[in-house]
């Protein structure tokens, strides 16, 4: 037996007659009658009576269908999986991200990418960039995002994103309706700052000392998202990825560049030696789609 033989096996039961089957598979009546007489060499049985030319089940024939059908709707179900390999791919897609992006920015990626592959399955980690290329490097994930400070070895890296920094500070503070903030504003109020290891937050020390101003550091933490909430509480004012800011932050916190101008740098991670994946490159796409239009608004 071989699956084209059980094919045309099954074309003739669902057509009636040796005719129509050749029509729908697009083939001749000969060569249809000898795979039928092919079939039943194989397995020792006949399938069809021969009567005035006309091919009438026999009942061993409709047995042996009635498991050609079940063994067929498996068949389908294998072909329909091809497809949505073919597309996309199935299984899980793991990533991992510094909080800057991962709170806001990726989650409105994966929320593009699902409207388009609902079967995909995703798991999403927040982390600090040193823990994110460790996942990365050991092949725990498939894709990460982090901060420049890490140490790149063993990773595929990509410069994902260089939004510059932005200041923020709540609706109703002073230096609301600014054009830009300069060093000098930070010696006026309560500073909230990125950890000291962060490459914007050096940039922005050397800044200072670069004007003389020596801030009063009130909070200080590895999140810019964390220095958003606080501005918008009223606790001070600090530098910030504006990656990190979603709409409801929006709405209670003002922004306005800093000058001398300092950009954050988000590298895109990639295990050593990574396969090519459908999953995987259909994500990179909505992710960067969303960038694009987060960098538009």
């Amino acid at each position: 037996m071989n699956l084209h033989d059980i094919e045309v096996f099954h074309a003739v039961m669902i057509s009636g007659g040796a005719g129509r089957a050749s029509e729908l598979l697009g083939t001749s009546q000969p060569t249809v009658s000898r795979t039928i007489a092919n079939l039943e060499r194989s397995i020792g049985f006949s399938l069809f009576d021969r009567v005035r030319g006309r091919l009438i089940p026999t009942r061993d024939g409709r047995l042996f269908h009635e498991e050609v059908q079940r063994n067929l709707i498996g068949l389908d179900r294998l072909q329909a999986a091809a497809a949505r390999i073919r597309e996309v791919g199935e299984g899980s897609l793991r990533i991992a991200s510094l909080a800057a992006l991962g709170q806001v920015l990726i989650p409105r990626a994966v929320t593009r990418f699902l409207q388009h592959f609902s079967d995909a399955r995703i798991s999403l980690q927040i982390r600090t960039s040193s823990v994110v290329k460790d996942l990365v490097a050991s092949g725990q994930v498939d894709l990460g995002l982090a901060a420049d400070e890490i140490d790149v070895s063993g990773v595929q890296t990509t410069v994902f994103a260089t939004p510059r920094a932005v200041c923020v500070f709540s609706r109703d503070h002073p230096l609301a309706g600014r054009d830009v903030i300069t060093p000098a504003d930070f010696a006026r109020y309560p500073l909230l700052a990125l950890s000291p290891e962060d490459t914007v937050r050096k940039a922005m020390d050397r800044a200072l000392a670069a004007a003389n101003v020596e801030p009063k550091i009130v909070v200080e933490t590895p999140f810019s998202s964390t220095v958003v909430t606080l501005a918008g509480e009223g606790a001070g004012i600090g530098i910030a990825n504006p990656l990190a800011i979603d709409h409801a932050s929006f709405s209670r916190v003002s922004t306005a560049p800093f000058e001398p101008a300092i950009y954050f740098r988000a590298l895109l991670l990639r295990p050593p030696d990574a396969p090519r994946s459908r999953l995987v490159e259909a994500f990179l796409s909505a992710l960067y789609e969303t960038r694009n239009a987060s960098a538009r608004g």
